[in-house]
């Protein structure tokens, strides 16, 4: 269940985009209708869009009304900018946080037994020195690591919602904030236990069949724009780590749900485009915003 969370966790940051090769494409275009929801005043408008990070190939999920959003936001907000095609950002903020443990023990020592074969082959696969990742922190082996499970099914960093859309941003001038740095996001990983760390590394090589059902599971959710099954999903994941549901959910989403009612304040309207999980529950950014009393309407 654990390792089951720090991994969707660490799909819904980011981390591995850089990684994730090109896949073979879908069969058909799926189309999907994934919830969008609109908070607003006099003359302010802020759009709360919950994505899917890491998506196959062919997804049509963009829709009139979404896109009518786009063309009235003046400004996207994403979690974190990571640049597929230049990561040299993130991969310095990953190597100034991944080797500041020393006397390490090799990588291998950090899994149980059963595991090590199957850690040497994820190693083999991956075409990272075995050296360089025995010298990093665990949880940085973990996320290198991931990428090989994220190729494997199918997910292109390029087919991403955050990078489909600031591509679109982009191209039309206009500017792209974030809610965090790469640093900050790296850092949740840095401050976990070891031994949840050593969780996040062996769910990294957790077979390919398993690991595969669970992604879309979540995703068939998003497609619907089922906000209630993705919230038991993350519930069901949370439920046996109050540390990392205060770490990884509640505390970002009560730095956002700030964040947003300080930028009410100001006129316009803007999109934020965040990991869907953290829109969805008891403890999401909506039900926050509901508490300190604004109205949040659906608006697909």
């Amino acid at each position: 269940m654990l390792r089951t969370l720090l991994r969707r966790a660490c799909a819904a940051l980011g981390l591995s985009l850089a990684l994730v090769a090109t896949p073979a494409p879908a069969k058909a275009v799926q189309a999907a209708r994934p919830a969008l929801w609109a908070v607003s005043d006099a003359d302010t408008t802020i759009y709360l869009f919950g994505t899917i990070h890491l998506l196959p190939d062919k997804y049509q999920w963009r829709t009139a009304k979404f896109d009518q959003a786009i063309q009235g936001s003046q400004q996207l907000v994403v979690e974190t900018i990571v640049d597929n095609k230049n990561p040299q950002k993130l991969m310095a903020a990953l190597a100034s946080l991944a080797f500041n443990t020393p006397n390490l023990p090799p990588l291998a020592q950090r899994v149980s037994p059963a595991k090590r074969a199957a850690l040497a082959a994820a190693i083999k696969k991956s075409g990272f020195p075995p050296q360089a990742l025995d010298k990093m922190e665990t949880w940085a082996a973990a996320i290198t690591l991931l990428g090989n499970q994220f190729k494997d099914m199918g997910l292109k960093g390029d087919e991403g919602v955050e990078t489909v859309l600031r591509n679109t941003f982009t191209s039309e001038g206009k500017p792209i904030g974030e809610l965090e740095s790469n640093v900050e996001q790296l850092g949740f990983f840095d401050k976990l236990p070891e031994s949840a760390q050593e969780q996040l590394l062996e769910g990294s090589i957790d077979d390919a069949t398993a690991v595969t059902k669970e992604f879309h599971g979540m995703l068939s959710a998003w497609v619907r724009g089922d906000v209630h099954a993705i919230a038991e999903t993350f519930n069901h994941d949370l439920s046996g780590s109050p540390e990392l549901r205060q770490a990884l959910i509640r505390q970002r989403n009560a730095n956002w749900s700030k964040w947003i009612e300080q930028r009410m304040t100001q006129p316009g309207a803007i999109m934020i485009a965040v990991g869907a999980g953290h829109l969805a529950g008891p403890d999401s950014v909506i039900a926050l915003l509901e508490r300190d009393g604004y109205r949040v309407r659906r608006v697909q």
